[in-house]
This record gives C-alpha cells, structure tokens and sequence, in this order.
C-alpha cells in the first residue's frame, strides 16, 4: 500500500517551494531586491521566514530557483508549439518563432523579471550558469529546426546563424514585453517571421498561415 502520509507532505512540501518562487517572481516584479526581502517573500508566501533556509539554503538559492523557473517556463511556453505544428520545416520553425513573440512569452512582468536576474548575474556565478544553460537550451531550439529545413549547412553556419534569429527574437522580446502599446496585434511574428525569412533565405510567413489555416 503506498505511503499516503509521505505522498502528502510531499506534495505540501512542493506547494510551500512553488509559493515561495512564486512571491520571490511576484515582488521582483514590483520592486526588485529592495523589495523581495526574505521577510517579504515570506509573507507573501504565507510562510514563516525560516523555511526559505529550510527549503533552499539561503536566499541566494531561492532566487537562483526563480530565475531557473521563469527562464525555462518561457522555453517550454515557446516549444510547446512543436507537439501539435505540422511535420513540414518551414511550418514548425514558423510556429516556434511566432510562439516566441506572442503572450505569454511576450510579457511585461518577464521583461521586468529578467532585467533584476541578467543585472544579478554580475555577481552570482550560479545565476550565470543558469542564463548560460537557458540561453543556449532555446538557442539549440532554433538550431535544430534551422537545420531542419532543406539545404546543406555546415556546423558553424547553423551556429551562427541560430546565434543570430535568437538575436532578433531577444529584442523584439525586449521591446514588445516593455512596449507592448507600440505594436500592432501580431506586428512582433509578423517581423519577426519576415526577418529570420530573410536572413535563412525562405518565406516562413507564408508557410506560417498555411499551418495556420489547416488548423482552423
């Protein structure tokens, strides 16, 4: 018979965890480190002050936690696009681009979050280990399905290539999560889309509402 008891505080363990990554992205999000304090994650929390120790460490590691989690949680919001787009290249690079610059990727509290983590970076070794691994997770996205697509390319073209989409995808992220009222609804994929299209030689817009239009 399985063990209830432990299954229980488990699953109470893993709620106090996400609460307290989830304050820590909520006040970074109103005030960055001078206001994500260990006594106000706490709180917004609804925990008491030492289970940060108890459940990370320190608060160092709670915040490395939080950015691990923001980071990888838009990767998987962008992929995710890839278990239902269609098996043509063109299409499943499309969509994974679109899905980059659409909500909820494209969003002001991720924009204000990841200024306070890229800024920490500076002096947290581990933080730049995450950014490290996450950038090059997404950048790896994009290298794959740039090599899908018909062509030879040798290793470094698809690197730098991928290198350079990932680029353009970055500040259109930046700009659209800072500046959402500037763009017209779909004006970031439409761009977006456009540019990559020129720089891979292809017309990925179109493929795109294609994909698009067979889905509705």
């Amino acid at each position: 018979m399985p063990d209830q008891r432990r299954n229980y505080r488990r699953e109470g363990e893993d709620k106090r965890r996400q609460a307290l990554i989830a304050a820590t992205l909520a006040l970074v999000s109103e005030g960055g480190a001078a206001v994500a304090t260990v006594r106000a994650i706490a709180e917004r929390a609804g925990v008491t002050p030492g289970l940060i120790r108890h459940y990370f460490g320190s608060k160092d590691q709670l915040i490395a936690a939080a950015y691990r989690q923001l980071m990888v949680g838009m990767i998987d919001d962008t992929a995710v696009v890839l278990t239902c787009a269609p098996s043509d290249p063109h299409a499943r690079l499309a969509a994974f681009v679109a899905a980059s610059l659409r909500p909820p990727v494209v969003d002001r509290d991720s924009v204000t979050r990841w200024a306070f983590f890229i800024q920490e970076t500076r002096r947290s070794t581990e933080l730049l280990e995450i950014h490290r691994q996450t950038y090059l997770g997404f950048r790896d996205h994009l290298e794959a399905l740039i090599a899908a697509l018909p062509g030879l390319r040798s290793p470094t073209e698809l690197r730098q290539l991928a290198i350079a989409c990932n680029a353009l995808i970055d500040g259109l992220w930046l700009e659209g999560g800072t500046l959402p009222e500037s763009f017209a609804k779909e004006e970031l994929v439409q761009i977006g889309l456009m540019s990559i299209s020129a720089m891979l030689g292809c017309n990925l817009h179109y493929d795109l509402l294609l994909s698009e239009l067979a889905a509705t």
